[in-house]
């Protein structure tokens, strides 16, 4: 769950405010996988799974923090699949829009680990939307 200062609208966000979700979001990202990746290459495969609310792919003005820090984290994850590709490690995101829970089925937690295995299985796209955007 983003820390609320995460979600403030862009105007009444601090860089500080800034520098904490990046932190999270996309430096937390770039530590995880450093410290996976060096086995992924001895191996020769692996997967990153990257999963992410809306916001990575479309700026929302009242949730600065996250928007901007899933929106860094998503550019990251793209970057990694496309240079790890070559490797066999697969580099792949899933977007929830709306957040997980809520009374929709795909969004329930046992959905979307099945939509994760999915992922992790068939080894395809970078991105994958549990739903469309609107």
């Amino acid at each position: 769950m983003p820390a609320k200062e995460h979600l403030r609208p862009v105007l009444e966000t601090t860089r500080e405010d800034l520098r904490s979700a990046l932190e999270f979001s996309a430096l937390g990202a770039a530590a995880a996988v450093s410290a996976v990746l060096p086995g992924m290459r001895v191996l020769g495969r692996g997967t990153a799974l990257f999963v992410n609310g809306s916001s990575a792919v479309r700026p929302n003005h009242n949730y600065a923090g996250t928007s901007a820090a899933f929106a860094a984290e998503s550019a990251y994850a793209q970057m990694l699949h496309d240079a790890l590709a070559p490797e066999g490690i697969h580099v792949a995101q899933l977007i929830i829009p709306l957040g997980i829970g809520g009374g929709d089925p795909a969004h329930e937690p046992a959905a979307l680990s099945e939509t994760l295995w999915r992922i992790y299985s068939e080894r395809k796209d970078f991105r994958t939307f549990v739903t469309p955007l609107d």
